[in-house]
């Protein structure tokens, strides 16, 4: 779509990342249709002159604007806990005073934009779904790559022909479900760091984990999971918050859940101690404004 030289600026703007099957006047049962199908339309590919295989494009996140609306929600078969949750479920959000939305009323989050996919062409033959990802980039979902963020991305073919979407106003690490998926216009700056030789993306981020812009002097609340599978530690970790959410936030389930894939941030406590990890799943309490 574009040809440019290291050094240079690009502005883009993305749908999100339905593509447009799901709108503000959606309802849950759009997420069900059998048509329906996350289509990841991106931004490019954009060629990059001199790169070739071997170097890493430098990528440099200078702006990030969400659109005034997004969505979330639970797609069937879609997300960590798709046997509890089999959908479908959509929320909608109002991002238009660009700092934070507001789940219902009491419950604020700060907005934290960052671009879900951002991706390289891979050397592998043949055409590739943009999800999962790969050593390449893609689907990567990494809430941390904000504005001040650099990515390195392995070169795997001439030009680089990078491209990017899917494009979240605000995710809690792990994107537990859906994201808040929007349109966005955003800006990147391009170079080149001749043979890198990355085995697999690297970033620079100004972000501190687990605390984010959620953080407050009310702290967090952490639930845990167990085991000796981290899959399976990750899995009741969230399900241990949103019994707690509902417990004691009047939350549905389905409403915690979503709100849980929002600002949970599932973190890997302990892994040291075998056979058991621990993966820990916390909540910002300073969302709550009541």
């Amino acid at each position: 779509a574009l040809c440019i030289r290291p050094g240079d600026t690009v502005s883009c703007w993305a749908q999100e990342v339905s593509n447009a099957a799901i709108t503000p006047d959606s309802v849950a049962e759009d997420l069900a249709k059998e048509s329906f199908d996350f289509c990841y339309p991106l931004a490019g590919p954009i060629y990059i002159e001199g790169a070739k295989p071997g170097d890493a494009l430098d990528i440099e996140i200078l702006e990030l604007e969400p659109d005034d609306w997004g969505w979330n929600g639970i797609p069937p078969g879609i997300g960590l806990l798709a046997e509890d949750f089999p959908g479908p479920y959509l929320k909608h959000w109002d991002l238009s005073n660009g700092k934070t939305t507001e789940f219902r009323p009491g419950i604020v989050v700060p907005l934290e934009p960052f671009i879900g996919t951002m991706g390289v062409a891979s050397a592998e033959p043949g055409e590739l779904r943009v999800t999962p990802p790969g050593n390449f980039g893609g689907n990567i979902d990494i809430r941390h790559l904000n504005v001040g963020s650099r990515l390195l991305l392995p070169v795997q073919v001439e030009g680089a022909l990078f491209s990017a979407g899917d494009c979240h106003a605000v995710q809690g690490d792990g994107e537990v479900c859906v994201a808040i998926e929007c349109p966005m216009s955003f800006t990147l700056r391009f170079n080149l760091q001749e043979n890198a030789n990355l085995p697999a993306p690297q970033f620079w981020t100004r972000k501190r984990a687990p605390i984010s812009d959620h953080d407050t002097d009310e702290g967090y609340f952490v639930t845990t999971g167990v085991g000796p599978d981290l899959m399976e530690n990750s899995k009741n970790a969230v399900r241990a918050m949103v019994d707690w959410l509902v417990a004691n936030h009047d939350l549905t389930p389905e409403e915690a859940y979503v709100l849980g894939c929002t600002v949970v941030d599932l973190r890997i406590s302990e892994i040291v101690n075998r056979p058991n990890w621990i993966v820990s799943a916390y909540l910002p309490l300073g969302i709550f404004k009541h």
